[in-house]
């Protein structure tokens, strides 16, 4: 009797072994975040995200559905779940940080229902966040119209956010600080804060032939992710194997740990071009500044900006600051269809701009020129011209390319829906081919591709600059969001450096300023002067602009930092700040460093330890700090430069009047 009770209770212990479900958790490689999913008894995949043994993200749904019946959401169970990680460290030409390590914990799990749908979640979880994605197998069907997307980020408890609502069209709309339960919709980076004091951010990596992901609130602290969807309501339509971006949450326990985590780079693939020589950030001025303040124009007429003369005045300055690039925008015919569907012809410039003569003294003058396409939203013109355009520019010794996209797409298509995503890759690869560098206005969202394609350098994709040439503009708690929000998906083309900040010098020029029909009678920078210098550090880019016009840089004093700035950074690091109240960040690159804090409307003062400096080495810190008197409001221009020796012993005071921020160029001696 006892052998029989024996051989029975091995056999129980057997069978439930065999019933149990395979292990479906993964752990960062430090222990300190864990993902788990589980499978519900209608088949549904739900995960949960804890932090240092607490949850952060719960019983969250994932999945799709699909327009023709297909079940891509439900009816799953676990076939089988493997386990791997990598700890890799990766090099890219540019960046805020030109090495990175890649370290994560991977874990697959293979699901399979009655319809024979085959589904590869993959989790990958590291030291500063996770991301997963959905891999889809679907037998008997050629195509998918995806109607739906199922994911949920349902929060433990609520907290603080930093956002901007959702938009098919633009991303250029002021953020927004309220608790996560009163989030209406949001586009991604989706910043926040638990009451635990965890610190987090939404968004998604390596974006390609799908629709982005927004997020929409369905209460009880769950935000839904939202695809944006084709004009007939499809969201997405793909063959019967696809794969998804990554859907990423970055974690950290201060809030500069979000700018310094390298998470979404490392969920792209590593670069796939043959070469990257040719590929370098560089400072640029442009004809660009007068337009939006009117005192130039785009089109051809008695204000028009991007003339002969106008660029080789541009060209001479470039030359004589150790600035390497000038842009021109309205060189080419189409601007005066500006208003209906535009319609630009991107070979043939305007009578008064001689692209021969100025290529050649741009080249005489050791300058780049950055070519410009406004597409105005007319894709298919673009399209039809883009390859052809791309080698005339490279014909004409031109190789870096700025693009725009003011204006809607055609037939009710959408700038983030999957069409706007696929057009945009296409110019990044056309562009890789003719060996051109981009910078995107008007853009999709950076996922992080730059790291694939590094001729993808910079974009715009939030309120930039130009907002304060003919509008309110932009207010001082902008500028100390945006590392926190946009700035987490990678490099952004602020444009920053207007120092003529209450346009005095503009309305008093002989060319007078033409306020346009959406001036509020307010517009200014809404900043102080030191501000505008620091936020060549902190608003990171690798082509970095000086933007105003050049005569309000002529004998100016502080114009000396952007003559020693080095946009070519190989380290960079978020010292101290919290979303939408300061900032300070310092970025090396060879030999020197380059310092820039910023603050809000209030007054704020720093104590900032310069061990980031290389020990037994001493610098010439030359600091552009604001005035004793200096107020964004009512004092903007008051500015000091100072100088001083020190080493990455010392600590200094950094002083910040309201709206104000400090820069400092650390000189190695």
């Amino acid at each position: 009797m006892k052998v029989k009770h024996l051989v029975v209770a091995f056999l129980c212990m057997l069978g439930c072994c065999a019933c149990s479900s395979p292990k479906t958790e993964v752990k960062s490689p430090d222990g300190h975040i864990k993902m788990t999913l589980t499978v519900d008894e209608n088949g549904t995949p739900f995960y949960n995200v804890s932090v240092n043994d607490s949850l952060l993200i719960e019983n969250s749904k994932m999945g799709f559905v699909e327009g023709n019946g297909v079940i891509l959401g439900g009816g799953f169970r676990i076939e089988k779940t493997t386990f791997d990680s990598k700890d890799e460290t990766w090099t890219q030409p540019w960046g805020e940080n030109k090495t990175n390590r890649n370290h994560y914990n991977e874990m697959a799990v293979n699901l399979i229902n009655e319809d024979q749908v085959q589904l590869t979640l993959r989790f990958r979880v590291f030291n500063d966040g996770v991301g997963f994605r959905y891999e889809y197998n679907v037998p008997n069907v050629d195509s998918l119209m995806i109607t739906d997307e199922l994911t949920t980020f349902h929060f433990r408890q609520d907290g603080t956010s930093w956002s901007i609502p959702a938009s098919a069209e633009t991303y250029e709309l002021l953020y927004k600080q309220q608790p996560i339960s009163e989030v209406e919709t949001a586009n991604t980076p989706f910043t926040f804060k638990t009451a635990d004091g965890v610190y987090g951010s939404i968004h998604e990596a390596a974006l390609y032939d799908f629709s982005e992901m927004t997020l929409k609130q369905i209460g009880d602290y769950t935000l839904k992710a939202e695809l944006t969807p084709w004009p007939d309501g499809i969201k997405v339509r793909k063959s019967n194997h696809f794969t998804t971006s990554w859907r990423t949450i970055q974690i950290a326990p201060e809030a500069v740990g979000l700018i310094n985590s390298s998470l979404i780079l490392n969920l792209n693939d590593p670069c796939v071009l043959e070469t990257t020589d040719w590929i370098r950030p560089l400072k640029y001025i442009g004809v660009w500044w007068g337009m939006h303040l009117g005192v130039e124009t785009w089109k051809m007429d008695e204000r028009h900006g991007a003339t002969t003369v106008n660029a080789k005045k541009y060209i001479d300055f470039a030359a004589a600051n150790n600035i390497e690039a000038v842009l021109f925008e309205g060189w080419n015919e189409g601007w005066e269809s500006w208003g209906g569907m535009q319609n630009f012809d991107f070979t043939k410039p305007y009578a008064d701009f001689d692209i021969d003569e100025i290529v050649r003294y741009a080249k005489e003058k050791g300058i780049e020129i950055i070519g410009h396409h406004e597409t105005g939203g007319n894709i298919p013109n673009y399209e039809r011209q883009m390859d052809h355009a791309m080698q005339w520019y490279t014909d004409h010794s031109i190789h870096i390319l700025k693009t725009g996209y003011a204006g809607a797409f055609p037939n009710g298509l959408s700038h983030h829906g999957q069409y706007g995503v696929n057009h945009y890759q296409k110019v990044v690869e056309t562009a890789a081919e003719h060996r051109m560098t981009l910078d995107a206005h008007e853009p999709i969202k950076d996922t992080g591709i730059r790291r694939t394609w590094p001729n993808m350098m910079t974009r715009e994709g939030a309120r930039g600059m130009e907002w304060n040439a003919w509008s309110e503009g932009n207010p001082p708690s902008h500028h100390v969001m945006l590392p926190f929000t946009r700035l987490l998906s990678g490099p952004m083309d602020y444009t920053p450096g207007t120092f003529d900040i209450l346009f005095q010098q503009t309305k008093d020029s002989p060319r007078r300023r033409k306020w346009n029909d959406q001036d509020k009678g307010n517009s200014r920078v809404n900043t102080t002067l030191a501000k505008q210098i620091a936020n060549w550090v902190i608003l990171y880019s690798p082509l970095q602009m000086a933007s105003d016009m050049i005569e309000h840089y002529e004998g100016h004093p502080a114009f000396r930092f952007f003559r020693d700035f080095d946009p070519d950074c190989d380290e960079s690091k978020a010292l101290a700040g919290e979303p939408g109240e300061f900032v300070a960040v310092v970025r090396k690159a060879k030999n020197n460093y380059f310092f820039g804090a910023a603050t809000n409307e209030a007054p704020r003062t720093l104590e900032i330890k310069l061990d980031f400096l290389k020990p037994g080495k001493q610098y010439k810190a030359v600091i552009y700090a604001d005035g004793e008197k200096a107020d964004w409001k009512t004092n903007p221009a008051d500015y000091q430069i100072t100088e001083q020796t020190v080493t990455a012993e010392n600590t200094l005071t950094v002083r910040m009047a309201a709206g104000g921020g400090q820069a400092i160029s650390f000189i190695q001696l």
